[in-house]
């Protein structure tokens, strides 16, 4: 978006809207009004509901900022008619909203306008799917009324299949304080997405609507939404029944992610007399840089160094966002030096080289995956040379975390070496 390009008013308003929206509300698209002054005072938003987003476009006239936008609705919603003009529907006066006192000078009121839009919204879908002529919608409908914040929302038209799509929040929990040192900035959310076809005389009343597990992205940190299973939907089922079953499974697999981020810091812990204490780490995620100055005990002398932003995505591998579903990432900068020790043989310089040690969520039933990097060699491609995924190494979940790192730093000490002429080999084949 091109601030130059964006009458003052307009972009205040809308700046304000993108950076303190409680939803994650998005731009699609700006374009112009006019094709003499080409500022860019019309957009399109993406405005999230029921698992999905819906689009409105915001229409305001660069030539009069001063007066509200035009806010034009979906093609299928022609009958949602938020605010009712006078006389409307029985009303001798307009009620007052967003639109009845605008001030083009408070960056806050788009904001207030599009939530009070969206609250209709969600009343005016709620009654759609009331006036459905469903027996089984209208069913599910009253045994989930109690329940609060599912929103609801009625697909129809000539190319789309009217079905009914419920979107119901799960576990009345706070999962942000369930974790220590919590760097998520909202509150994370499981939703279950329940779509129910509409007007299908032929079907079971009691067949199995579609489900979906959908939570929040950062909510990946403590478990995987893609690899839970959701219980069976038993013949004769409704939502009021099926709820609290999923609810007592997805609770059990958020206590025992949440143990799993503290298994990892303990092991991370264990990694610091041998590696170097860290100077910096996600409390969740378990994102770490390290630095440590001095030598290391052991049969080649070892010290870390923190390389700045090193561990942002775009720097690493793809390979390590793809092994698994989340990856928690360690990396270390394994710098062999000349040994200390007095041996017999010439004292050899072996080259920096890179360390990535892949934790899964389920570690330490799973095992970590490692890689090694080296920062002196380069293919013909001019990218560093990399191993193959290690996973050779000795392992049992059973050991203490102290005895992992034990075991890692042995095991890295010999791989190296064998990574160093690895390198040169390949070296060699390039010339």
């Amino acid at each position: 978006m091109a601030i130059d390009t964006v009458p003052p008013l307009i972009y205040a308003q809308l700046n304000y809207l993108l950076t303190h929206s409680p939803l994650p509300i998005k731009v699609e698209h700006m374009w112009s009004g006019s094709k003499n002054n080409g500022l860019l005072d019309r957009f399109t938003l993406l405005i999230p509901f029921c698992l999905d987003y819906i689009k409105w476009d915001v229409i305001y006239n660069a030539l009069y900022p001063l007066m509200a936008p035009d806010i034009i609705f979906g093609p299928e919603d022609e009958s949602f008619r938020p605010f009712p003009v006078s006389g409307e529907e029985g009303d001798l006066k307009s009620p007052k909203n967003s639109l009845s006192d605008w001030n083009c000078k408070d960056p806050t009121r788009l904001l207030s306008l599009i939530l009070e839009l969206r609250d209709l919204y969600m009343t005016y879908q709620r009654k759609r799917v009331g006036d459905v002529d469903d027996e089984r919608v209208k069913f599910e409908l009253s045994t989930i009324f109690p329940r609060e914040g599912i929103e609801m929302y009625m697909t129809s038209g000539v190319e789309k299949t009217e079905e009914v799509r419920f979107a119901v929040p799960l576990l009345d929990m706070d999962i942000n304080k369930m974790v220590t040192g919590c760097p998520w900035r909202h509150q994370q959310k499981i939703f279950l997405q329940v779509i129910f076809p509409v007007g299908r005389k032929y079907m079971s009343a009691s067949a199995a609507p579609r489900l979906k597990l959908v939570s929040s992205p950062e909510l990946k940190a403590l478990f995987s939404i893609e690899d839970f299973r959701l219980p069976a939907w038993l013949d004769g089922m409704c939502m009021a029944e099926y709820l609290p079953i999923l609810e007592e499974m997805l609770q059990t697999q958020i206590v025992d992610g949440v143990a799993s981020i503290d298994v990892r810091r303990k092991f991370i812990a264990a990694l610091a007399p041998l590696f170097g204490r860290p100077v910096e780490a996600d409390p969740v995620r378990i994102l770490v840089y390290s630095l440590l100055h001095g030598w290391i005990k052991q049969k080649a002398d070892l010290s870390l160094l923190c390389l700045p932003g090193l561990l942002q995505k775009g720097n690493i591998s793809g390979f390590l966002w793809s092994v698994y579903v989340f990856v928690v990432i360690m990396s270390y900068l394994l710098i062999f030096a000349i040994s200390r020790k007095k041996q017999e043989d010439n004292a050899e310089v072996h080259p920096p080289t890179m360390v990535h040690f892949s934790l899964p969520l389920q570690f330490p039933k799973q095992y970590p995956a490692l890689m090694l990097q080296s920062s002196q060699h380069f293919n013909s491609s001019s990218a560093p040379i990399k191993s193959p995924i290690l996973t050779d190494f000795p392992w049992s979940p059973r050991w203490e975390s102290s005895e992992m790192a034990e075991r890692f730093f042995d095991y890295l000490v010999e791989e190296c070496l064998n990574f160093k002429k690895y390198c040169n080999e390949s070296q060699i084949q390039l010339r």
